[in-house]
C-alpha cells in the first residue's frame, strides 16, 4: 500500500529517516572527497579530471539538500553535523595527497557506497509504501552509478 509521509507510522518514519541521514552523510563526505580532488588533482588527465570531480561535487550538494528535506517532509531531524556526518558515513575522508589514479579509484568506490546506501534506503522505504522516497533514493542511485561508469572509464 503506497503512502504518503503524512501516513507513516512513527517506526517507519524513524527507520526511513535513519536510512536517509546515512545517504546524506555519506553524500556529504563525497561532496568534500570530490572538492578536495578537484583541487588537488595532478598529471597529464588534469583538465577532465578536475571537470569531472567539480561536477561529481555540484551534483552531489544540491542531492545532500534534497535527501535532507525529504528526512525532513518525513517529520523526522536531519543530521546537519559534519561530526555527526563523519562519524556515520561508511566512505571517508582523504587529504587530497593522492595520484589522479588513486583519487579516481577512490572516487568511484565512494559512488559504489552510495549507490548501494541508496539502493537499501529505496528498498525499506518500499517496504513500509513509501514509494515517495523510493523514487529519490533511485534517481540518486543512477546518478552514483553513472558517476561511477565515467570513473571507471578512466581506469580501462
Amino acid at each position: 500500500m503506497t503512502q504518503t509521509a503524512a501516513a507513516l507510522t512513527p517506526d517507519a518514519k524513524s527507520q526511513i529517516a535513519d536510512a536517509l541521514n546515512q545517504s546524506v552523510a555519506e553524500t556529504a563526505v563525497t561532496t568534500m572527497l570530490a572538492q578536495n580532488f578537484h583541487w588537488n588533482v595532478k598529471g597529464m588527465a588534469f583538465g577532465p579530471l578536475h571537470d569531472l570531480f567539480q561536477k561529481i561535487y555540484e551534483d552531489h550538494f544540491v542531492a545532500q539538500d534534497d535527501l535532507a528535506e525529504r528526512v525532513r517532509a518525513i517529520d523526522a531531524h536531519a543530521e546537519g553535523t559534519l561530526a555527526g556526518m563523519l562519524k556515520r558515513s561508511k566512505i571517508k575522508e582523504q587529504d587530497g595527497h593522492a595520484s589522479d589514479q588513486e583519487m579516481i579509484r577512490m572516487m568511484m568506490d565512494a559512488q559504489v557506497t552510495l549507490a548501494s546506501t541508496l539502493a537499501g534506503a529505496g528498498e525499506l522505504a518500499a517496504s513500509h509504501g513509501d514509494t515517495l522516497t523510493e523514487d529519490l533514493c533511485i534517481a540518486r542511485g543512477q546518478e552514483h552509478e553513472k558517476f561511477a561508469w565515467f570513473l571507471r572509464a578512466h581506469l580501462s
